[in-house]
């Protein structure tokens, strides 16, 4: 992957994981607006699914079923994730909204994203947290500012726990749809680490397959995410010859 190729990568999975929109967007909740003129409100029902047993096969989908079989899965309710399926492995699957983006990402309150991620039981305990946080609070309403603030606040005063060591997951899923909702982009696995200088894994980098991506990444949550794209998707199948929108 060269450099160019890398950073429209980058920009790709940044719109990938942006995915925890919430249940209520208004109109005036555009891109040009400041973060803190960015509000919430109206219908919950375009960020959730309506069959709750898809879902838990979408969330599956993200790991292979040696993984994700006899994994914890959750679904998304109205007032944030509940246990749907319980596991015997450790791992947790879900299906990530859009409200994990960095918070100045246009794509925060995108109703139709849908990214089917498996975490490894170190993410569970410290990343997973995060998420059903994010979810919780976009859920009851909050802007988009008050949801930083918050997540701010929850760090500062140790509310969420620290991260764990080996902290991964797994995207593998044909079926996400990424950014603005249409994807798929390309099957890949996730590793969380403490806030760091990048370059210390080389992401973005002539050559190298390791992305950035932009959530959390300290701000607030003190963690740096990067990314590695696998040639197969959970199922098996080729990443060759696959159509990638984004």
């Amino acid at each position: 992957m060269n450099k160019g190729a890398a950073r429209t990568v980058s920009l790709q999975l940044l719109a990938a994981f942006v995915m925890l929109s919430p249940a209520c967007a208004r109109a005036s909740d555009t891109p040009e607006q400041a973060m803190g003129s960015q509000t919430m409100g109206g219908p919950v029902d375009p960020y959730l699914m309506a069959d709750r047993n898809a879902e838990v096969a979408l969330a599956r989908s993200a790991a292979p079923p040696s993984i994700s079989a006899d994994a914890t899965v959750l679904v998304l309710a109205r007032h944030g994730f509940e246990t749907a399926v319980p596991g015997t492995n450790g791992w947790v699957c879900l299906v990530d909204r859009s409200w994990t983006a960095a918070f100045n990402d246009p794509r925060f309150w995108t109703p139709k994203s849908r990214g089917p991620a498996c975490f490894n039981p170190a993410a569970v305990r410290s990343i997973v947290p995060i998420i059903m946080k994010r979810n919780e609070l976009a859920l009851a309403g909050r802007s988009k500012a008050e949801i930083a603030s918050a997540m701010k606040a929850a760090v500062e005063q140790k509310e969420l726990p620290a991260l764990e060591p080996g902290a991964m997951c797994y995207m593998m899923s044909h079926d996400q749809r990424l950014g603005d909702g249409t994807g798929p982009w390309a099957p890949h696995l996730m590793f969380y680490l403490p806030k760091m200088d990048t370059a210390a894994w080389g992401a973005d980098q002539d050559g190298s397959p390791v992305v950035l991506n932009a959530m959390f990444n300290g701000a607030p949550e003190p963690v740096t995410v990067f990314m590695v794209v696998v040639n197969k998707w959970s199922d098996g199948t080729p990443l060759a010859g696959a159509k990638h929108e984004h």
